[in-house]
């Protein structure tokens, strides 16, 4: 298949192009109409079709035959667990959870928390919760109570899921006092709390209030789908947001699924019946997409991982699973394998492995750094594929798309734009740039299906964060360029880009260069306010554990190598080595949090974040060292 000619149809056909993929799903009314556009402005997606996500995902194969075939793989290290759910019992199991639903009054457009760890009823619940045409808003298990609490406040809940505990390594950690203190501070109360208690924490439940999950679930009689309008919401998943408030992603039922389908089709070109792997959580955007609905909404068997790609028990733990469960296709963040280079650098563990099943390893979440990218490939030999996209959006807005024409890899590039996403590159007056030349990285209007139609209740809000800044066009918030070739760069967060002397400059491309030094581990560059050049850039580089070389001569040569590669225009000429960096818990480097340490100014610790102790030994590090104006006060 001809990658141009496919993707020009998506972008000047688009009605034909998408009424075509929309028919390989089943609806209860297909709809006749493909796009339109409402009073407000906002597009919508195949407005009069109705439609059951959950019946997509697992109804639809049972009746096809398929209900003795595996849909989900629990492999719990934590737990030393490995349990399969075929089809047909996870329709059992979705169809009761929705019947308890339905008896403690959850009705078709009200709203269902999850807050659970990574156990297969988290799946299943947000399958039972569309099933019944409830909204759910999973938050990721552990999140603080005054996160949880916001979230509370803005989504409403009638009913909240969630556990007695979730397990971080070797650590238990309890959820139920944690969801207390969040329904506490909350203004909003909901009528009812489920509580799935694990055998290594029982919680303490508030009778009339709390239900245990098990008991509840085994009483109540199966529900049936409920159908639901395409344009109806699926879900809401909240993202960070600059205000502190976080920002509830809306995502419909109709675009939603068609994109899902479509992107195992073409982007990751994987069928029924085969293993597909996300190593994510249910509590971000992959797991949402990747774990649960398009591997199910395909026909094919998910694996949904308790664990971490090192320390459970060991940095062979992916490669373990790969060959146990004879994956095909295979998709994390890039950090994960950095953690895994970190501790096995010569991928030891991979030799024990057979991995002969894995087609294709595709990263996402961040920009794959090319040493990594060039590490996977020399000890896999597969396939590599960076792919970019969004929260917002749900699925790749760049991408090598294996379905449909593999083009050679280049290093730093997620490729190609995604059939429907009409990716421009613009400058600050919204002027189209041509090849090669950075600037903000833009979609131009309609988003494909799939992609947030709004946010949660704040239609104002979703238009001053993605949509008024260059009128017909969404706002992705990246830096980046695209190449004579047509392949698209992304550098990094618009506000990564800094200004040196008047000069303006990209840290993601000073970050590239020091991630290829052979020592380095990980590595963030970051631009510092300074009073003489405006800003200046600090590099914090994480050390590989059988770097030879002493950090302060591995520093020097990072700085050389920057003057070098860049010219002294950059200024780069301070680096710092530390034990770890702060992460988000789905991996990404909070590189703004550390600027604004280094810049001495007030912020919140996100929610997100891994471990808060870690800002803690940042701070101190910069105060040590003296850099940024942190260090020009008493810490």
């Amino acid at each position: 298949m001809n990658y141009h000619n496919f993707y020009q149809q998506s972008i000047l056909t688009r009605g034909k192009f998408w009424g075509r993929k929309a028919a390989k799903i089943a609806w209860y009314k297909a709809p006749k109409t493909v796009l339109t556009l409402d009073k407000k402005g906002y597009y919508k997606w195949y407005e009069d079709g109705v439609l059951n996500t959950c019946y997509l995902a697992v109804d639809r194969h049972v009746k096809e035959g398929m209900g003795d075939h595996d849909a989900l793989i629990y492999d719990s290290p934590v737990t030393n667990t490995i349990r399969k759910y075929t089809y047909d019992e996870v329709l059992d199991r979705v169809s009761k959870i929705a019947g308890a639903l339905v008896s403690l009054g959850v009705q078709k457009g009200d709203t269902v928390i999850i807050y659970m760890p990574m156990v297969p009823d988290a799946a299943f619940s947000m399958l039972a919760c569309a099933r019944i045409g409830a909204v759910h808003s999973v938050v990721f298990g552990g999140f603080a109570p005054h996160e949880l609490a916001i979230r509370i406040d803005d989504a409403k809940p009638k009913v909240i899921i969630s556990a007695s505990c979730g397990i971080e390594f070797e650590k238990i950690i309890p959820y139920k006092p944690l969801l207390d203190q969040a329904l506490k501070e909350a203004t909003f109360k909901p009528d009812a709390c489920m509580i799935y208690q694990r055998h290594m924490l029982k919680a303490d439940m508030k009778k009339g209030f709390d239900h245990d999950y098990e008991e509840i679930v085994s009483k109540s009689a199966p529900a049936a789908c409920v159908k639901v309008k395409a344009t109806d919401p699926l879900y809401i998943l909240y993202t960070s947001g600059t205000t502190g408030k976080p920002k509830g992603i809306v995502r419909d039922n109709g675009g939603h699924a068609v994109a899902m389908q479509f992107s195992m089709d073409y982007v990751y070109n994987v069928h029924k019946g085969e293993v597909f792997w996300a190593a994510s959580d249910v509590g971000w955007v992959v797991g949402h997409s990747y774990i649960v609905y398009a591997p199910l909404i395909a026909g094919c068997t998910t694996v949904f991982f308790e664990g971490k790609p090192v320390r459970t028990p060991d940095p062979g733990t992916f490669w373990r699973a790969i060959e146990q469960h004879k994956v095909n296709i295979f998709f994390t963040a890039p950090t994960a394998f950095r953690a895994i280079r970190k501790e096995d650098p010569n991928a030891d563990l991979l030799k024990k492995y057979d991995i002969s099943s894995l087609r294709t390893i595709f990263v996402a979440g961040e920009r794959c750094d090319p040493p990594t990218l060039r590490w996977l490939q020399e000890i896999t030999g597969k396939p590599i594929i960076d792919h970019w996209w969004q929260t917002e959006t749900g699925w790749s807005i760049v991408a090598n798309m294996m379905g449909v024409e593999q083009f050679p890899v280049k290093e730093g590039s997620a490729t190609k734009p995604v059939s429907g996403f009409e990716v421009e590159i613009l400058d600050e007056a919204g002027e189209k740039l041509g090849p090669n030349h950075e600037g903000y990285v833009c979609v131009k209007l309609p988003l494909p299906p799939g992609c947030l139609p709004t946010l949660w209740n704040d239609d104002e809000r979703f238009e001053d964060s993605y949509m008024d800044k260059f009128p017909g066009y969404y706002l992705t918030g990246d830096g980046g360029y695209i190449d004579p070739d047509g392949y698209v760069f992304i550098m990094g967060r618009i506000d990564d880009v800094i200004n040196v002397s008047g000069h303006r400059l990209s840290t993601g491309e000073m970050e590239e260069i020091v991630s290829g030094h052979e020592a380095i581990a990980e590595c963030a560059v970051i631009g510092i306010e300074d009073e003489l050049t405006g800003q200046k850039p600090l590099g914090l580089i994480v050390l590989k554990d059988n770097a030879e070389q002493s950090s302060e001569g591995i520093e020097k040569d990072l700085v050389a190598l920057v003057r070098a590669k860049v010219g002294a225009v950059a200024s780069f000429k301070t680096v710092v080595t530390v034990k770890r960096l702060p992460k988000t818990r789905s991996g990404k480097i909070l590189r703004k949090t550390m600027r604004m340490i280094a810049d001495d100014k007030s912020f919140q610790v996100p929610s997100t974040i891994d471990d808060p102790a870690i800002l803690e030994e940042i701070k101190e590090i910069l105060v040590s060292h003296k850099i940024g104006l942190v260090s020009k006060k008493q810490f």
